[in-house]
């Protein structure tokens, strides 16, 4: 019996037990998750932005920020114009590796799109940024200033001992040549995952997380919990100076909630409790502007979460699943699509030459 066979026979089974083992008011339910899991995300992948000088951008994550270079290609045709929803599109992709994870870099050779706005906030919806964790912030910090990083916070910061879920955590937000904020996070020993607390020489280990700035956490979870399948991973209620100036704004006060699937760096919601003034999305927004980012998420099937995607009325930048002829992006079959806030997620089906995912968050 090959393999897809015995899928389909497995899942049938498993149906038809529910159907008999449960009672009428929960065996649709039972039904409902066993469909949703196979949608679900099973890793976050690369975190990606779009860069305006693809040479300039990569020279400083390596240089500065210790990445290696993992591959570069340039992709044109319909196919590409389809996944992101733009006519004439040549575009360049530099993936780049740091530690486990990695970031992918896109300059749109075709078109062209706009720079970041000057006055952007940290509070504003199009905020993202991933998290580096470090060995020691006092040494990264350094070495940051020494390549004359700009400056989002005012210095690095120390999370408050009330604060249990992040105290004694230290960050501190700056800028990459196209204005993409970036973070510098140490995690003392009991926080965060165990791995960054193994011995090394590196300064520049990994990548925690990527977080983005959300209108609504509820709303928010409804995407990525329900219908994505992300699990919560924490919260935590945060404010005081130190968090006003590592965001620096004025009177800070965030909900931050994270949430990771079996694999990959996670996600974390930045909600401003205050101050609301934080600006929306740009509706005109398009993926070859500066203030793109989009993160890879791996599904098994594409096409059963598009549908889902779709019921919940959710807005498309492809047009659906896209086929493309290579897999020079690192997949196969993918799409485009925005979370309630504006934010891009990459939805691809990872091909099954690829290597084993790791899953040790």
């Amino acid at each position: 019996m090959n393999a897809s066979l015995r899928l389909v026979l497995t899942r049938a089974w498993l149906v038809l037990w529910l159907i008999l083992a449960l009672p009428a008011t929960g065996w649709a339910q039972a039904a409902a998750e066993v469909t949703a899991s196979e949608e679900a995300v099973q890793t976050v992948g690369a975190v990606g932005m779009t860069v305006s000088d693809m040479d300039r951008a990569v020279a400083f994550y390596t240089n500065v920020l210790s990445f290696e270079k993992a591959s570069d290609v340039e992709g044109w045709g319909e196919a590409y114009e389809r996944l992101h929803g733009l006519f004439g599109v040549r575009l360049r992709v530099v993936r780049l590796r740091l530690g486990h994870e990695e970031i992918a870099l896109t300059e749109y050779l075709t078109p062209k799109g706009r720079p970041l706005p000057d006055d952007s906030r940290s509070n504003d919806r199009w905020f993202q940024h991933v998290a580096i964790v470090v060995r020691d912030m006092d040494q990264a910090y350094a070495h940051l200033r020494a390549h004359k990083v700009q400056h989002s916070s005012t210095a690095p910061q120390r999370l408050p001992d009330w604060n249990t879920p992040a105290a004694g955590i230290r960050a501190f937000y700056f800028k990459d040549p196209d204005g993409h904020n970036l973070e510098i996070i140490y995690f003392p020993p009991g926080k965060g995952n165990m791995r960054w607390q193994q011995p090394t020489d590196r300064l520049f280990l990994g990548i925690d997380h990527t977080a983005l700035v959300v209108a609504d956490s509820e709303a928010s979870l409804r995407f990525y919990r329900d219908v994505l399948g992300l699990r919560v991973a924490g919260e935590s209620e945060n404010y005081g100076t130190e968090q006003e100036h590592l965001n620096n704004v004025f009177g800070a006060r965030l909900r931050i909630t994270g949430l990771r699937a079996p694999g990959g760096p996670g996600i974390e919601f930045l909600e401003y409790l205050t101050p609301r003034d934080g600006r929306p999305y740009p509706a005109e927004a398009r993926p070859n502007d500066l203030l793109h980012w989009q993160t890879t998420l791996v599904v098994p099937d594409a096409e059963a979460l598009a549908r889902r995607l779709r019921a919940g009325r959710y807005d498309f930048i492809s047009p659906g699943v896209v086929a493309l002829e290579t897999t020079d992006l690192g997949f196969a079959r993918g799409f485009l699509v925005r979370d309630p806030d504006g934010h891009a997620m990459q939805i691809i089906e990872e091909p099954a030459s690829s290597t084993q995912l790791t899953t040790d968050y």
